[in-house]
């Protein structure tokens, strides 16, 4: 593993304005200008909604549309822009977000604890890195880390619920709290047990959660695409794509004929099991019959973790299943409760990944595509070039900025990267062999889509279609408000409803809940039985939650989290039309964009006639169920702290109430519900005293996390 340039000789500017404590120094002046920040903010903006754009192809349509290194370079600019910016941060970021929502046809599985993603290193500095935080929030300096290093499987995350030994519920990661129920694939896999062994001498708790990894060996891959080929059916990409489809299948006994395999790297919760650390959850596990991976290494400290990463990025290639890097976790289970977790991570794990794949091809033309909101994407069309045995034909461009900085010219050859084997990206053009008058690329004037003149902003690297009118807009929010991030309405995909809206059938979100089963039927492609079961579907979706409708409908700086926060408040559409923009503010999360665009839309009066409309149609709100509200039991709390913590550090306190889907608010206001008070606090306590605010010592602020554990 090498040492990125940009870790070894630069510093960013917060890094360079450090000390070598790692503090500010107290006289310091402010890092960043005004403009500074205002670009950050717009560039935030953008980086949010494409990366929840590619996070929900990649985990929940299986179908993903650009490299995992391209998807990582966008994570990885968020994450040090929020590192820069932390005011900015929002609390629908994907930062704080776990994969995608489950698919319609399985029932939704809630994971008694969260089955969180990974933190990603490339270079063996991130990796220092890595242990250089933990030992800053621990406060420990010498004591060492044992970790245990596990090849990274390229497969999807299940987890099995054993309850009295016996195999009773299967289900997918899904967001990390929701999953779907998968049960009747997953006991069709030869490698998972439907019983676990009885042992005089292991005494296991009456529910065990156990969680691993589901691939193809690339023996198997190769076998299902020849079985494939010989039926005239279409090839998978990948083993990655080829495991999750197999078992999304309705029917098991497709899945009984795939060659998977499982293998099991932990369990949910480890209480009531006689271990200490990883290594002796890997070691339990095998024991109850489940298969581990053979290469997983005890590390002693960061330099053998470093090795190991080495030895198996040598032996990659010889490996009967597909690993795009290695998982790297703190070993001692003590450890990693202090450690706890971030919104979409824990801070005891992170993914070391492999370098990417690369190969040069022709770029023959750039495709512009409108978004929902009116941006335009430029999509890079290549001559088709074989990338470990996948045939790349296209590859986003993401914005004009980005076209420019590559100097990207059409008839370039340019070199091309498949991350994680899986999907490309561009990554510049081979200067040398550029032809004599070859044009560089240029965003069109007007939309490609409906003609309107294209704006942009100083303040935003997007260029946008003004029209709120353009067809390919109205397509893409119909889209959305059908998809898996709206309302999920299984069979209005994405050429569904291109289908509706040619047919002229709907124009606008209302149109959906007017559409009948004799309007589908003879349309090409449907028949009665898919015409009445997609009304059916739009039936069910006439009930949704407040959050859920929120998230539908699209509004622009409000996913989500956001969604949730406004539900969570406001409780009705009508309190939320009634809200001012100061009660928008008043919400802890919630920031001056957000609440700008909710004023905006809500009393946009074609917003009150779709809504209007809605309820004339029969949508209706109702309650969360008690299970999703029971996973965020401080959700309606917002926490201050005060004085100094002696068992925690204060990020490690404020980590543990937004684990519990609380607030952690930076000042007293009458928005703050209670106070935690340590030793030798400040003025805040006074300030909770007069505002009559409930303050908790330290003591009781432990008592009340640990109703939760």
């Amino acid at each position: 593993m090498k040492t990125s340039p940009r870790a070894a000789n630069s510093l960013s500017p917060a890094e360079t304005a450090k000390g070598a404590n790692g503090e500010l120094p107290a006289t310091a002046a402010p890092l960043f200008s005004f403009a500074q920040r205002e670009t950050a903010k717009q560039r935030l903006a953008a980086l949010r909604a494409e990366i929840a754009y590619h996070a929900h192809r990649y985990y929940v349509q299986d179908d993903p549309e650009i490299a995992d290194s391209e998807y990582d370079r966008l994570f990885r600019e968020l994450l040090d822009l929020e590192a820069q910016y932390p005011k900015l941060v929002t609390p629908d970021s994907p930062s704080r977000k776990v994969g995608g929502a489950g698919q319609a046809q399985f029932s939704p599985v809630a994971h008694a604890t969260p089955m969180l993603s990974l933190e990603n290193a490339f270079d063996e500095a991130e990796l220092t890195e890595f242990e250089n935080r933990l030992r800053r929030f621990l406060k420990i300096d010498a004591r060492p880390i044992t970790y245990m290093a596990e090849p990274k499987l390229d497969g999807l995350a299940v987890e099995l619920v054993y309850e009295g030994g016996r195999l009773t519920l299967g289900s997918t990661r899904g967001d990390g709290l929701v999953g779907e129920n998968i049960t009747a694939n997953l006991k069709t896999i030869a490698d998972i047990p439907q019983a676990l062994p009885t042992r005089p001498d292991l005494i296991l708790p009456p529910r065990l959660d156990v969680r691993g990894e589901v691939c193809l060996t690339i023996a198997g891959f190769k076998e299902l695409n020849r079985q494939r080929a010989e039926n005239n059916e279409p090839l998978f990409a990948n083993p990655r794509n080829a495991a999750a489809g197999s078992l999304r299948q309705l029917d098991p006994q497709i899945t009984a004929r795939r060659p998977l395999a499982f293998f099991a790297y932990g369990v949910g919760d480890h209480g009531g099991l006689p271990v200490r650390n990883q290594e002796e959850i890997l070691a339990l596990l095998a024991r109850l019959g489940f298969q581990t991976t053979p290469h997983n290494r005890h590390c002693a400290g960061m330099a053998e973790v470093i090795a190991h990463f080495n030895h198996l990025a040598e032996l990659r290639q010889q490996l009967p299943y597909e690993i795009d890097g290695m998982v790297v976790k703190v070993d001692d289970l003590a450890l990693q409760q202090r450690l706890g977790a971030k919104a979409r991570s824990p801070r005891w794990a992170i993914a070391a990944k492999f370098p990417a794949v690369q190969a040069t091809t022709i770029l023959s033309g750039v495709e512009f595509q409108v978004g929902r909101t009116g941006a335009i994407t430029p999509v890079a069309l290549l001559e088709p070039v074989n990338i470990g045995g996948v045939t790349v034909r296209r590859a986003t461009l993401h914005n004009e900025e980005e076209v420019r900085r590559k100097d990207l010219h059409l008839g370039d050859t340019v070199l091309v990267q498949r991350a994680g084997e899986v999907i490309p990206e561009v990554i510049k053009p081979v200067q040398g062999k550029r032809l004599a008058g070859a044009e560089p690329i240029s965003f069109p004037a007007k939309c490609p889509e409906c003609g309107a003149p294209l704006i942009k902003s100083n303040e935003e690297a997007v260029t946008r279609c003004p029209n709120s009118l353009c067809p390919a807009q109205r397509l893409r929010s119909l889209i959305h408000f059908a998809g898996k991030a709206g309302l999920d309405i299984e069979g209005l995909g994405k050429k569904a409803m291109g289908q509706l809206i040619r047919e002229g059938l709907v124009r606008d979100i209302p149109d959906l809940y007017r559409l009948t089963t004799t309007d589908l039927q003879h349309l090409e492609g449907w028949g009665e039985k898919s015409a009445a079961k997609a009304i059916a579907a739009i039936s069910a979706s006439r009930q949704t939650t407040l959050a859920r409708l929120l998230a539908a409908l699209g509004i622009r700086h409000v996913g989500e989290v956001t969604a949730q926060l406004l539900a969570d408040r406001f409780l009705t559409l009508e309190n939320l039309g009634q809200a001012t923009e100061d009660d928008f503010l008043a919400v802890e999360g919630i920031g001056p964009q957000a609440a700008a665009s909710l004023i905006a839309f809500l009393s946009d009066p074609a917003t009150v006639a779709v809504l209007d409309d809605l309820a004339g149609l029969g949508l209706q709100i109702v309650p969360e169920t008690a299970a999703a509200a029971g996973q965020r039991p401080l959700r309606d709390e917002v926490f201050l702290f005060t004085g100094t913590l002696n068992s925690f550090s204060r990020n490690e306190a404020k980590a543990r109430v937004k684990e519990l889907g609380g607030q952690v608010a930076s000042t007293m206001s009458s928005k703050v519900t209670r106070l935690v008070c340590g030793e030798n606090p400040g003025s805040k306590l006074r300030k909770a005293e007069e505002l009559a605010i409930p303050v908790l010592s330290e003591a009781e602020f432990k008592a009340l996390l640990e109703q939760w554990q």
